[in-house]
């Protein structure tokens, strides 16, 4: 390893190959294994190094010249207590003012203890062990580069809605301007609406950690709601991480219940569960998450598309047989990438034509919302298993007020025998809606309109789940091998029933 104190100049040329890998960055400037405060660790967690992978193969997409602006950075993680997210944070702040001359930052936490003592008081912990500490001055409150203190630095704030001007005005055109949030979900809006105006110009970045207690605010909508396709997101799950306490964690589960809100929220970094008004409880969501996938040989393969048109919605393609609904991935589209509507009807043929487990799909059941033009070029080819539905359309039972009211319910009572992946877009889908009954007492759908007012993004996924369930399907099975089945006793054609 070069030393600091031998060859300063060598030392800057390789940790300026890190500009776009931080993954790299972190393994080189810290003493991993080596006697003292790392000695018993080879280098981060597996979250840690997917986290900055991701992030270093973002930097690079963008291609920033030092001069012509790019897209912000957005990326937001919830999580359980306990994975070493301040441990991220730190490295976050000297990879950045290691590799981005000039850059400016501003670092915050929901309260200042949490700042001062913890969240600060692991970047000052973390500079000291870099191989480059000498490159900087850090106090109580500031970190500076010692060759250009006022134009290269990392401030620490208080986040309180007041103090809110103490994030605006923050530029930096030829490198990084860069904002840290840590425990996100308790820092105001407004600190987050003003950090906005720092990402305007240069390479500009902003990380949002967190225990996600809300279900409501900025990092909710980050990480579970409306604004999540903005976001590189996700949820981690204490358990998945090697440094927490398991311990504890087992006494938690033990005390308050796997799908608790204190467990939700403190261990699998989860929102808390939503009002009495919700569809879709959260406990039918987790056991079909945990229930092993199912299916017989003669359950056709159902495909639900639920077709954005633009905008933030994702194009969604979601498969379901029998009781599996986890097996085959789900296949999303950006709604950037769904205005052509033929290229998603390509996709579409391409899909109907793919053998999944030897099976090719039965029928697509596609949403008519943008749908249409994907049905008819589908049918002028000769695929009439492609099928057009209409969310708004009577139900085939009087108690509900349309069609998507009647296919969520369909949902509804698939989850408890059904296994479903872990998903966390679908999961925050289908738990996401409400409820009420019309005045002709039928159980009416929250619409995407009334959730987006509450910060909720549209349910694309659990729309195209739902989407499985249009119509009854019959079984791939020939008739006589049903026969025999039902000779048998009948067990399995449950399954079939499902479809």
């Amino acid at each position: 390893m070069i030393e600091a104190d031998e060859a300063p100049e060598a030392l800057q040329e390789q940790i300026a190959r890190f500009k776009d890998d931080p993954l790299g960055y972190v393994k080189f400037v810290y003493p991993w294994a080596q006697p003292g405060q790392l000695a018993k660790y080879h280098g981060p967690d597996g979250w840690q190094i997917d986290f900055l992978q991701e992030l270093g193969e973002s930097c690079a997409a963008l291609k920033f010249n030092g001069y012509d602006a790019v897209a912000p950075i957005r990326v937001a993680r919830a999580s359980g207590h306990g994975i070493g997210k301040s441990t991220v944070v730190a490295w976050l702040v000297d990879w950045i003012m290691s590799t981005r001359p000039h850059c400016q930052g501003t670092l915050t936490a929901n309260t200042f203890p949490q700042l001062q003592s913890k969240t600060w008081a692991q970047v000052q912990r973390w500079t000291r062990l870099a191989i480059n500490k000498d490159w900087f001055n850090v106090t109580g409150t500031r970190m500076t580069h010692v060759d250009a203190p006022e134009s290269w630095f990392c401030q620490a704030q208080t986040c309180r809605e007041e103090n809110s001007e103490a994030f605006a005005g923050q530029h930096a055109a030829s490198s990084s301007s860069f904002y840290i949030f840590d425990e996100a979900s308790a820092i105001p809006d407004r600190i987050w609406e003003v950090a906005e105006g720092g990402l305007t110009d240069g390479q500009p970045m902003i990380f949002a950690f967190g225990n996600p207690t809300r279900s409501q605010g900025k990092f909710h909508s980050a990480c579970f709601g409306d604004q999540r396709n903005r976001w590189n997101h996700g949820s981690i799950d204490s358990r998945s991480c090697s440094m927490t306490n398991k311990g504890q964690i087992a006494e938690w589960v033990s005390d308050y219940g796997e799908d608790s809100d204190f467990v939700r929220v403190r261990v699998r970094g989860l929102p808390p569960a939503a009002s009495d008004l919700q569809y879709i409880d959260s406990t039918r969501v987790y056991e079909a998450q945990r229930r092993e996938p199912y299916h017989f040989d003669d359950d056709p393969l159902i495909v639900g598309v639920d077709v954005a048109r633009g905008g933030k919605a994702n194009t969604v393609f979601r498969f379901r047989r029998g009781l599996d609904a986890r097996s085959i991935p789900a296949v999303r589209i950006p709604g950037e990438q769904c205005r052509n509507s033929m290229q998603v009807a390509s996709k579409l043929l391409e899909i109907m034509d793919t053998e999944f487990d030897g099976v090719k799909p039965a029928v697509a059941f596609v949403d008519s919302g943008f749908g249409g033009p994907i049905v008819d070029r589908c049918h002028q080819l000769g695929y009439d298993n492609v099928i057009e539905i209409q969310f708004g359309a009577s139900a085939p039972d009087v108690h509900f007020a349309n069609m998507r009211s009647w296919m969520w319910s369909k949902v509804r009572d698939f989850l408890p025998r059904g296994s479903i992946d872990t998903d966390t877009m679908l999961e925050t889908d289908l738990t996401g809606p409400g409820y009420h009954f019309d005045r002709g007492d039928r159980l009416l759908l929250e619409s995407k309109e009334n959730m987006a007012k509450r910060g909720l993004d549209s349910p694309d996924d659990g729309d195209a789940l739902a989407l499985t369930f249009a119509q009854p399907v019959a079984p791939a099975a020939k008739p006589d091998d049903i026969l025999d089945r039902l000779r048998q006793g009948g067990g399995g054609f449950g399954g079939s029933w499902m479809s």
